[in-house]
């Protein structure tokens, strides 16, 4: 481990010890956040709060990225000078009421935000598919995904935000047992109705969140999740509880946008993220303990102002697989497919 000296232990202290900039580390512990999320939870001016930002940003204590006209602020994964922040944090009591009031307008904000993509989802569940050919050419991601995860039977495979169910349905002939999980009752009936019109009878559809999945651990071989991930606040949370899902030697397949500045897919189609660089994504899923094992980029051959790029993510649970049949484990996250 990484020792600080005692100049820059001190500078850490310093930084971290003034009260906004503690509340900032300890609302950043809890996820990825924005320069206005940040002043709407703790009712101060934006330069004000910038300022904080930037003096701990210059500490090491967190990082900036940009995804179009927005810039989110995430606490540091490593570092020497965060690990020294951690414990501080871990050392607050978290009854404490200005904390407890941070707390709270930070799940005020993450509600809004659920319950308008989940407005959205119901609005537009039966021309889901039409929506997505506006932007995504499925064909060629499809072929990409039969490519890379190959033929090889699984035994259980996972659709995480199954959406129309279409990643259920194409990869059909390789699992013995699917299943997939929506939160949005208005797409689980269309997704139930599409295996139905294509007589799929190994596959179900289940109500659920992406954060807290209604199954038990280490029960699939492979899990996909396919266009999801932008919608959510917490995309981190959402790989985590994918890798928990999956058995030892198990696959993650994650597709989704890469970044771009269409801004108003934001307000249109309730995105929360305009794409992921396959840095960010690398660090989720280190974080939650898989193994990249490659990435593909899929570019239209047309481009413009609205042509989009998909990132396909290919990861493994590093543990050995049981057994010596040599089926590979399979996990679908499926997205809004």
């Amino acid at each position: 481990m990484v020792k600080l000296g005692l100049d820059d232990t001190v500078e850490v202290l310093k930084t971290a010890g003034e009260s906004t900039r503690l509340r900032l580390l300890a609302l950043l512990s809890r996820g990825d956040l924005t320069v206005t999320d940040l002043t709407d939870i703790l009712g101060q001016s934006q330069p004000r709060i910038s300022r904080h930002l930037k003096l701990l940003a210059e500490a090491a204590l967190i990082e900036r990225y940009q995804e179009g006209a927005w810039a989110y602020f995430r606490l540091r994964h490593d570092g020497a000078a965060v690990s020294l922040a951690r414990l501080l944090l871990d050392r607050i009591d978290g009854s404490d009421p200005v904390l407890s009031r941070d707390a709270e307008r930070l799940a005020v904000l993450k509600k809004a935000r659920a319950e308008k993509a989940q407005a959205y989802f119901s609005r537009n569940a039966a021309e889901w598919d039409e929506l997505r050919r506006l932007h995504v050419s499925d064909a060629e991601v499809e072929a990409a995904l039969l490519g890379l995860i190959g033929e090889q039977p699984v035994d259980a495979f996972l659709d995480l935000g199954t959406g129309t169910g279409r990643i259920l349905q194409l990869f059909e002939g390789l699992y013995r047992r699917g299943v997939g999980v929506d939160a949005s009752r208005d797409m689980l009936a269309v997704a139930r109705a599409n295996l139905d019109r294509a007589g799929i009878t190994k596959a179900s559809i289940r109500h659920g969140d992406i954060f807290n999945l209604p199954l038990e651990r280490d029960e699939f071989d492979v899990v996909t999740i396919h266009q999801v991930l932008h919608f959510l606040d917490e995309p981190d949370a959402a790989i985590a509880e994918a890798a928990r899902m999956l058995r030892p030697g198990g696959r993650l397949v994650i597709i989704d946008l890469a970044p771009h500045e269409i801004e108003h897919l934001r307000d249109e189609h309730a995105h929360l993220r305009l794409g992921f660089s396959h840095q960010i994504v690398e660090d989720w899923l280190e974080q939650a303990g898989l193994a990249l094992e490659k990435t593909i980029d899929l570019t239209p051959a047309e481009g413009g102002p609205q042509a989009l790029t998909v990132t396909i993510w290919l990861a493994r649970d590093q543990r050995p697989a049981e057994g010596a049949d040599g089926a590979e484990p399979l996990i679908a996250i499926g997205g809004r497919s």
